[in-house]
């Protein structure tokens, strides 16, 4: 159990459940292949079976971090910042973002949009879920639409987001690592049949790297 002060902290962003941080490449969607120093913040309660970071759901196994460390430990690596989860708009994230862009690093967010938007974002990532779909505000200022396609079905799902999603963003269809083999050639048909769809892949998981 952590202590009330704390809890406070963490309700308003002061700390936050980080789980862990690292200096990497993009492995997936428009950014793919650039510089980032991603930051995982723990706490999800959407469940996808087939999430790959499921150590990342109890936000309590994670250290509430202080704010300002996070971001002093970012600006050491890139000027590109990605919050990823876990879930990270289960937080308020309105802190970490201005002390991110206090610091003239470019933030972004990789998210399930399935909570409320907080904080500032310079890139606004995505990728819902059928289990707990995104708020209407996450669909109006999303740069970019990823739907992970596990079965077939999941097209006819990636197209009922797409009409829901602003007219601006860039979408994606990227296979589940486990299904890859199964789901890409797929992936790929669907892409050439319907352009206005694009192909992302879990490249650092091909590379070898976090």
């Amino acid at each position: 159990m952590i202590s009330k002060q704390i809890q406070i902290a963490v309700n308003k962003g002061e700390m936050l459940p980080l789980m862990e941080e690292f200096y990497t490449i993009q492995g997936e969607g428009f950014h793919t292949g650039t510089a980032a120093y991603f930051i995982r913040i723990g706490g999800c309660d959407v469940g996808c079976h087939w999430c790959d970071v499921k150590e990342s759901w109890n936000a309590d196994l994670h250290p509430p971090t202080e704010t300002d460390l996070i971001v002093t430990n970012a600006e050491k690596f890139a000027d590109t910042v990605v919050i990823t989860g876990g879930e990270p708009l289960t937080w308020d994230m309105t802190l970490l973002t201005q002390k991110l862009k206090a610091k003239n690093l470019k933030v972004h967010i990789e998210t399930s949009g399935a909570y409320e938007v907080s904080g500032t974002w310079d890139w606004f990532c995505l990728s819902p879920k059928k289990n707990k779909l995104p708020v209407q505000t996450a669909y109006d200022i999303a740069d970019e639409l990823k739907v992970i396609i596990y079965n077939k079905h999941d097209f006819q799902f990636a197209e009922e987001q797409a009409a829901k999603v602003n007219s601006k963003a860039i979408l994606f269809l990227q296979p589940e690592w486990s299904k890859k083999e199964e789901m890409t050639p797929q992936i790929v048909d669907y892409v050439m049949k319907n352009p206005k769809w694009r192909v992302s892949l879990q490249t650092h998981k091909y590379l070898n790297i976090p």
